[in-house]
Protein backbone atom coordinates (compact mmCIF):
# COMPACT_ATOMS: atom_id res chain seq x y z
CA UNK A 1 0.00 0.00 0.00
CA UNK A 2 1.16 3.54 -0.76
CA UNK A 3 0.07 6.51 1.34
CA UNK A 4 0.94 10.13 0.66
CA UNK A 5 2.64 12.36 3.24
CA UNK A 6 1.07 15.72 3.98
CA UNK A 7 3.92 17.59 5.68
CA UNK A 8 6.10 18.52 2.70
CA UNK A 9 6.33 21.56 0.40
CA UNK A 10 3.99 21.57 -2.57
CA UNK A 11 6.69 20.68 -5.13
CA UNK A 12 7.53 17.47 -3.23
CA UNK A 13 5.61 14.21 -3.30
CA UNK A 14 6.16 12.19 -0.15
CA UNK A 15 4.97 8.64 0.13
CA UNK A 16 5.17 5.76 2.52
CA UNK A 17 5.20 2.20 1.22
CA UNK A 18 3.98 -0.60 3.43
CA UNK A 19 3.22 -4.28 2.96
CA UNK A 20 2.85 -5.18 -0.72
CA UNK A 21 3.07 -2.41 -3.38
CA UNK A 22 0.95 -3.13 -6.46
CA UNK A 23 0.39 -1.58 -9.84
CA UNK A 24 -2.97 -0.44 -8.53
CA UNK A 25 -1.17 1.58 -5.82
CA UNK A 26 0.75 3.38 -8.56
CA UNK A 27 -2.31 3.88 -10.75
CA UNK A 28 -4.60 5.17 -7.98
CA UNK A 29 -2.14 7.06 -5.75
CA UNK A 30 1.31 7.85 -7.13
CA UNK A 31 0.69 8.48 -10.83
CA UNK A 32 -2.22 10.91 -10.20
CA UNK A 33 -0.11 12.73 -7.59
CA UNK A 34 2.80 13.12 -10.05
CA UNK A 35 0.51 14.24 -12.87
CA UNK A 36 -1.15 16.84 -10.62
CA UNK A 37 2.18 18.29 -9.44
CA UNK A 38 3.50 18.52 -13.01
CA UNK A 39 0.55 20.72 -13.94
CA UNK A 40 2.01 23.33 -11.59
CA UNK A 41 5.75 22.62 -11.50
CA UNK A 42 8.24 21.90 -14.28
CA UNK A 43 10.38 19.82 -11.88
CA UNK A 44 9.27 17.96 -8.78
CA UNK A 45 10.97 15.99 -6.05
CA UNK A 46 9.97 12.74 -4.39
CA UNK A 47 10.54 11.22 -0.98
CA UNK A 48 9.94 7.46 -0.94
CA UNK A 49 9.88 5.87 2.51
CA UNK A 50 9.96 2.07 2.68
CA UNK A 51 9.78 1.04 6.32
CA UNK A 52 10.10 -2.18 8.26
CA UNK A 53 6.60 -3.28 7.28
CA UNK A 54 7.38 -3.04 3.55
CA UNK A 55 7.26 -6.54 2.01
CA UNK A 56 7.65 -6.34 -1.75
CA UNK A 57 6.76 -4.80 -5.10
CA UNK A 58 4.58 -6.77 -7.48
CA UNK A 59 5.63 -7.05 -11.12
CA UNK A 60 2.87 -4.57 -12.01
CA UNK A 61 4.24 -2.04 -9.53
CA UNK A 62 7.77 -2.38 -10.91
CA UNK A 63 6.46 -1.91 -14.45
CA UNK A 64 4.44 1.18 -13.45
CA UNK A 65 7.47 2.57 -11.63
CA UNK A 66 9.61 2.15 -14.74
CA UNK A 67 6.97 3.72 -17.00
CA UNK A 68 6.44 6.66 -14.62
CA UNK A 69 10.15 7.34 -14.37
CA UNK A 70 10.70 7.17 -18.12
CA UNK A 71 7.62 9.24 -19.04
CA UNK A 72 8.80 12.05 -16.79
CA UNK A 73 12.55 11.44 -16.99
CA UNK A 74 13.49 15.13 -17.03
CA UNK A 75 10.80 16.23 -14.56
CA UNK A 76 12.57 15.00 -11.42
CA UNK A 77 14.70 17.39 -9.34
CA UNK A 78 15.53 15.20 -6.33
CA UNK A 79 14.66 11.73 -5.12
CA UNK A 80 15.14 10.72 -1.51
CA UNK A 81 14.79 7.05 -0.62
CA UNK A 82 14.38 6.33 3.07
CA UNK A 83 14.85 2.70 4.02
CA UNK A 84 16.86 0.20 5.98
CA UNK A 85 15.93 -2.59 3.53
CA UNK A 86 19.26 -3.73 2.10
CA UNK A 87 18.16 -4.74 -1.40
CA UNK A 88 16.25 -1.46 -1.85
CA UNK A 89 19.33 0.51 -0.82
CA UNK A 90 21.50 -1.51 -3.25
CA UNK A 91 19.02 -1.21 -6.13
CA UNK A 92 18.74 2.54 -5.51
CA UNK A 93 22.53 2.92 -5.66
CA UNK A 94 22.62 0.94 -8.90
CA UNK A 95 19.80 2.77 -10.68
CA UNK A 96 20.63 6.24 -9.34
CA UNK A 97 23.51 6.39 -11.83
CA UNK A 98 20.91 6.30 -14.61
CA UNK A 99 18.71 9.02 -13.14
CA UNK A 100 19.09 12.59 -14.41
CA UNK A 101 18.33 13.96 -10.94
CA UNK A 102 19.94 14.01 -7.51
CA UNK A 103 19.25 10.77 -5.64
CA UNK A 104 20.12 10.25 -2.01
CA UNK A 105 19.54 7.29 0.30
CA UNK A 106 18.71 7.79 3.98
CA UNK A 107 18.31 5.41 6.89
CA UNK A 108 14.87 5.28 8.50
CA UNK A 109 16.21 7.11 11.57
CA UNK A 110 17.14 10.02 9.26
CA UNK A 111 13.64 10.67 7.87
CA UNK A 112 13.65 14.29 9.13
CA UNK A 113 16.97 14.91 7.37
CA UNK A 114 15.59 13.36 4.17
CA UNK A 115 12.54 15.61 4.30
CA UNK A 116 14.77 18.65 4.73
CA UNK A 117 17.09 17.65 1.85
CA UNK A 118 14.34 16.84 -0.62
CA UNK A 119 12.49 20.07 0.25
CA UNK A 120 15.43 22.41 -0.44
Amino acid sequence: MITLMNDLPDHVIGLTASAKITGEDYEKVLIPAVEAKLKTYKKISILYCLGKDFERFTAGAMWDDTKLGMMHLLSWDKAAVVTDVGWIRNATRLFSALMPCHVKIFAEKDLAEAKKWVSE
